[in-house]
């Protein structure tokens, strides 16, 4: 087997490099952007988008959930944390 090693990359301090602290800043907005972007776009899947599959709207009891809309539920949930993290920040500093 061979080893396999990453290159080292140096980071720069955001005081000495503007560039970054302004990526840092849109990387942030764009993670609390996704949780409520998946949100909007189950609620419409739900309710004007996708029929439910074939198969499964044929057995009785069915749920009119479609299978993109339970997926862009799962998305919403998994990319929630950054707003975990943001009001678990917001609690810290009023304290």
């Amino acid at each position: 087997m061979t080893d396999v090693s990453m290159p080292s990359v140096a980071f720069h301090d955001a005081d000495t490099c503007p560039g970054d602290r302004t990526a840092s800043g849109l990387a942030s907005w764009l993670a609390l952007a996704a949780a409520p972007i998946f949100g909007a776009i189950a609620l419409w899947s739900a309710f004007f988008g996708a029929q439910p599959d074939m198969l499964c709207a044929a057995m009785q009891g069915s749920s009119p959930i479609s299978s993109m809309t339970l997926m862009y539920l799962m998305m919403s949930v998994f990319h929630f944390s950054p707003w975990l993290r943001l009001i678990s920040s917001q609690r810290d500093r009023s304290r």
